[in-house]
């Protein structure tokens, strides 16, 4: 690498300057603690894990996105989490082990080997919420409730849409028949894509039943009469039937709620990780491509770790949200203090400071941070005015 170009970063890993990176990190705080008052508590998981812990039980499609590396010291492998739910999982079922309703909260860095859509990074920083030991669909109306409120606190002005769909339908369907693994495979893949020519040239060598409930599910997406629909043509599918409640409750609770939001019913979604269970949703803002937000349940992973607990909750995209927010207003503009010894100067500073005010000491080479105040001696007092 020449000197030239040695400020280059790796594709899809980016950097915060000052601005927005003090914008990133008062919404971090304010969305945190308004977790704190829903009675959610804050963690921080580990950066890296051994991969056997990290991945267990998890899936190819979130070992594929792990970028992974030999421990020097133990020499096993360690991965950097491209996800921290299943992090604050084991959490839950390892290292709390508490009974009843456990509720926790997180944000941090994750790293991905490649993009995970179309103009994303590799490096989200990832704010969630979680709660485990309730298979209550109240439970995931709480998740999903909570979710829009923070999106809400922080003045997204842009249109949302809620994307929501259940797992559960996909399994119910597919979980009995006789479809080979790499078959059932390209069946998931295809209906995950929305891929019309992929989903015709399964139809043509499945099963006629089988086929038939491909194309029936591949054409349930659309606005929320999209239930009745399938309440029609999965009549004898007590399973399915049942996903519909639980998807109806839950709507009706963001009409009530969030009247504009709007909600967009995708039977189909299959996105994420492949470790969800049941409902699952995403929040999209008009004007970007790729959800802001994701979630959903999953009841699964904390068997792996000795406790099988209901789960469900979200992650947001902080560096997405953050540039749809327009209350993550930064810091007031800094005040300039002249640098110098005397008490009463350094008094006047402390005081500014403490206060929660943002003072900086020329030293000499000019100061740069937007400033518009001065701290200047008049009649014997250290006091701010406007810099001419």
């Amino acid at each position: 690498m020449t000197t030239e170009n040695r400020w280059l970063l790796p594709e899809g890993i980016d950097e915060l300057l000052p601005e927005q990176a003090g914008l990133l990190e008062s919404l971090r705080r304010n969305l945190l603690d308004q977790c704190a008052t829903w009675g959610y508590r804050y963690v921080i998981p580990p950066l890296v894990e051994f991969t056997d812990s990290l991945l267990v039980g998890l899936g190819a499609d979130l070992d594929l996105v792990t970028c992974k590396f030999t421990d020097q010291m133990s020499g096993r492998m360690l991965g950097v989490r491209a996800d921290i739910t299943p992090q604050a999982a084991r959490i839950d079922a390892h290292s709390l082990g508490d009974e009843g309703a456990t509720r926790l909260c997180y944000a941090g860095s994750t790293l991905q080997a490649v993009p995970q859509a179309i103009g994303v990074g590799r490096s989200p920083i990832q704010l969630g919420a979680e709660l485990f030991g309730s298979a209550s669909i109240d439970a995931d109306a709480e998740v999903i409730t909570l979710l829009l409120s923070l999106l809400e606190s922080a003045g997204v002005e842009a249109a949302i849409t809620l994307d929501i769909g259940h797992i559960g339908i996909y399994d119910a369907l597919f979980s009995k028949t006789t479809l080979a693994p790499e078959t059932e495979r390209q069946v998931f893949d295809a209906l995950q894509r929305k891929s019309a020519p992929d989903i015709a040239r399964l139809v043509e060598d499945l099963a006629p039943e089988v086929a038939t409930k491909l194309q029936q599910l591949a054409a349930l997406h659309g606005s929320p009469e999209v239930l009745d629909r399938a309440r029609t043509v999965f009549v004898n599918e007590a399973v399915v039937q049942r996903a519909l409640d639980d998807l109806e409750k839950v709507m009706n609770t963001v009409r009530s709620r969030f009247p504009g939001v709007s909600l967009y019913v995708d039977l189909t979604e299959l996105r994420g990780f492949r470790y969800h269970t049941g409902l699952v949703f995403a929040v999209y803002v008009e004007g970007r491509g790729s959800a802001v937000a994701k979630g959903g349940r999953y009841d699964n992973i904390g068997a792996v770790f000795g406790r099988d607990r209901p789960a469900t909750g979200f992650a947001i995209d902080l560096k997405a949200l953050v540039e749809e927010s327009t209350r993550a207003q930064p810091d007031a503009a800094p005040i300039v203090a002249p640098r110098g010894d005397d008490p009463e100067l350094l008094a006047a500073i402390s005081g500014l400071r403490a206060s929660g005010r943002t003072v900086a000491v020329d030293l000499g080479e000019g100061v740069e941070m937007g400033a518009a105040q001065r701290l200047v001696l008049k009649e014997g007092e250290w006091v701010v005015e406007e810099s001419s």
